[in-house]
């Protein structure tokens, strides 16, 4: 929840405020966008509080863009509909405070007023209705701090209205004076609304983060500067007069000291003064390789020859011609290798940023996000500004990773409680850390509500096969009983078929014929003997005494195939009866 600091902005205690909090106006510069301040300074500021002194110069701008401010206020009120009102803001995320002294907010809170002089920058884009990049994050901080939801933002000047200003400015204020009169001012301004960009507000968060994060291992340097080197001590004025001989000269002196002077440069090249040093040592070398011939000539002017002054002075230029040659070539090389030391100082702390998130994450990796240190340093001149624009571009890529990190550290969380009990469905985590964070738990709730609906169909195919297979089972038993069933009544009608037919059969007896020898007599179903046979004594078939029953004649068929009684039912309704024989 926000917090109104009870401060008057402007005022000293407003100004300590500030030095405390992360500022809205700053956000831009801790982001390494904006075309006032580096990242270097502000972080340079905040942790030693060494702000830089204002000049009149500044402070006549800071009062004009107050006055042009108090001018287009009632412009900006009639635009929102609303009174607004002065009011600086604290909110305390993850352990740091985030601040936003506002030019204007309702009352209700909803929307918000910033104001800017007017530039040819701002009224170009504008004018287009776009804002400037770099103010993004001013505006967008704003409303984090406030809770509102949009800004009005301003760029605006104004002066006493003339005669000259009707139909060319934007408006008009009236401005109360303290003794009750008031004046008429022209305002010429343009404005364009600001609403919320939640890709931003993270990355504001994220960063500011990261700027405490350096802010607690800041060490203080001196402040840096741009030398402009010096070259070593002149070497006193050669004097040489002949008149065929030597007769006056400092030669052995003068040498002496140009050869210790030379011999006394230095050549280890490490800061911004060490460069500019060597590079005005190369300049003064050439002049000492001309003055040098300029005195040689001057001698030869009034000798032919005098050999020992020349090499004298020979070898004073071709050492001071030998010195300047490999300093001029130290210099370009060992720029080289210092622009490529401070390229390595980023990379190798980039590395190890990104090794403690991937230790922090644990089961993930974060992708490689690019990082240009190579490019930012193009047409970088300086060592300072070499490393500046190196810890810029460091910044962006922390925060940016960083950023990355805490999304993929919420998508594990979501993962974690969401996904619990179905960890097997998740191991594609590598691919499911890098979804949005507002859509990761629909996608886990979507996939485990699939595999659920999955399970519940291999479940309800195995309780239909089951079914089918107890169903199966089930007919082939009573299958088996029915068929049991009828082997049984089958059996049991042959049985009484057999029994029937036995009953309506001829009765073989055994009789002693006249001879007095046993033979066969065959005896009716009434128990009468049968007419012997001519020859030899044989059984007949003797006709029923009567019909037999419809069921007995059934048994018998039935008995004589070895069918049941069904099928012999069967059979006798498909018997074509006229067609048989009498």
């Amino acid at each position: 929840m926000n917090k109104i600091i009870d401060v008057t902005q402007g005022s000293k205690e407003w100004h300590e405020f500030r030095a405390k909090s992360f500022g809205a106006s700053e956000a831009a510069a801790m982001l390494g966008i904006s075309s006032y301040k580096t990242r270097s300074q502000l972080l340079k500021e905040k942790a030693t509080g060494l702000a830089p002194e204002v000049d009149a110069a500044t402070q006549a701008r800071f009062d004009r863009g107050h006055e042009y401010e108090a001018v287009a206020r009632p412009w900006a009120e009639e635009i929102i509909g609303e009174e607004l009102y002065q009011v600086t803001l604290a909110l305390g995320i993850d352990g740091i405070t985030l601040s936003a002294s506002m030019d204007g907010l309702t009352m209700m809170g909803d929307a918000g007023w910033e104001h800017k002089t007017m530039n040819a920058k701002l009224g170009e884009s504008l004018a287009s209705g776009e804002i400037p990049e770099e103010y993004h994050p001013q505006l967008e901080q704003q409303l984090l701090v406030s809770g509102a939801e949009k800004v009005l933002f301003m760029a605006s000047k104004s002066h006493v209205a003339t005669p000259d200003d009707e139909g060319k400015c934007t408006a008009y204020a009236d401005i109360e004076c303290d003794d009750g009169t008031s004046i008429r001012y022209a305002i010429y301004g343009l404005h364009a609304w600001y609403e919320s960009n939640p890709d931003l507000r993270q990355r504001i968060i994220v960063g500011w983060k990261q700027f405490a994060a350096d802010m607690a291992e800041y060490q203080h340097q001196e402040a840096e500067y741009i030398p402009a080197g010096k070259a070593p001590e002149s070497l006193p004025a050669l004097h040489i007069e002949v008149t065929g001989m030597v007769t006056a000269s400092n030669l052995a002196e003068f040498k002496s000291h140009a050869l210790a002077v030379i011999g006394g440069i230095n050549k280890d090249l490490q800061t911004d003064e060490d460069f500019a040093d060597a590079e005005k040592t190369v300049k003064w070398l050439v002049d000492v390789e001309s003055r040098l011939d300029s005195a040689k000539e001057h001698a030869l002017s009034q000798t032919a020859s005098i050999d020992q002054l020349f090499k004298a002075l020979d070898d004073i230029k071709e050492n001071a011609r030998r010195t300047r040659l490999d300093l001029d070539k130290l210099v370009k090389a060992r720029k080289e290798t210092r622009r490529e030391e401070i390229r390595r100082e980023g990379v190798e702390a980039y590395r190890q940023h990104i090794d403690g998130l991937n230790e922090r994450l644990g089961r993930v990796k974060l992708p490689s996000i690019p990082a240009d240190f190579g490019g930012v340093m193009k047409g970088k001149r300086t060592i300072a500004s070499l490393k500046d624009a190196v810890n810029t571009e460091l910044a962006r890529v922390k925060i940016e990773s960083s950023q990355l990190a805490d999304d993929y550290t919420k998508n594990l969380h979501t993962i974690d409680t969401e996904g619990k009990g179905y960890e097997f469905l998740f191991s594609d985590i590598a691919d499911l850390v890098t979804i949005n964070p507002d859509h990761i738990a629909g996608v886990i709730q979507g996939r485990i509500a699939k595999h659920q609906a999955e399970e519940k169909r291999k479940e309800d195919e195995q309780r239909e096969r089951i079914r089918r297979e107890e169903e199966a089972r089930a007919q082939r038993e009573a299958e088996a009983k029915a068929e049991q069933e009828r082997q049984k009544i089958r059996a049991e009608e042959q049985a009484k078929a057999k029994a029937e037919a036995e009953q309506s059969a001829p009765v073989v007896a055994q009789a002693t014929d006249l001879h007095g020898s046993r033979g066969s007599v065959a005896y009716t179903a009434d128990g009468q003997p049968a007419a012997a046979p001519a020859e030899k004594p044989r059984v007949r078939q003797q006709p029923a005494a009567s019909r037999p029953t419809d069921q007995q004649i059934i048994n018998t068929l039935a008995a004589a195939y070895r069918v049941d009684t069904a099928t012999v039912v069967a059979w006798l309704k498909t018997m074509n009866l006229s067609a048989v024989a009498a």
